[in-house]
C-alpha cells in the first residue's frame, strides 16, 4: 500500500512537469517527484528489527548508513538544484512578464 503512494507521488510530480506549463509549478512538479524518489529509497533501504549503528555491549545486527547518507545528499543536492532554477526563474521573470513557458518560447524564436 505505501508503494502505491510513494508510486503515485513520483507520478504526479513527472505528470505536472510534462503538463504545466508556468516554470514555477515546473519547479514545485519536480520537488514533488524527487520527493517520492527520495521516499522510494527510504521504503525499499527500510528494515524493521534493526538498530541504529551505536556501539553496543553485545554484537546486535545494526541498520546499514549508507542508505541514510545518500538519502541526505540527495536532499542537499535536490534543494540547491531547485533554488539554482528559482534564480533562473527570477531572471527571466525581469526579462518577460509572464512565467508561461510557451509565451518565453514564442519570444526567443526568431
Amino acid at each position: 500500500m505505501l508503494e502505491a503512494f510513494v508510486f503515485a507521488t513520483v507520478l504526479l510530480g513527472f505528470f505536472g512537469i510534462i503538463l504545466k506549463k508556468n516554470l514555477i509549478m515546473k519547479i514545485l512538479s519536480m520537488d514533488v517527484m524527487s520527493t517520492g524518489v527520495i521516499a522510494y529509497y527510504v521504503l525499499v533501504s527500510s528494515r524493521s528489527g534493526l538498530f541504529t549503528p551505536i556501539a553496543y555491549k553485545e554484537p546486535v545486527a545494526y541498520a546499514d548508513p549508507v542508505p541514510q547518507a545518500v538519502i541526505l545528499t540527495a536532499i542537499v543536492i535536490g534543494f540547491s538544484i531547485q533554488a539554482l532554477m528559482l534564480v533562473g526563474v527570477m531572471k527571466l521573470s525581469r526579462e518577460h512578464p509572464t512565467l508561461e513557458a510557451n509565451e518565453i518560447e514564442k519570444s526567443y524564436t526568431p
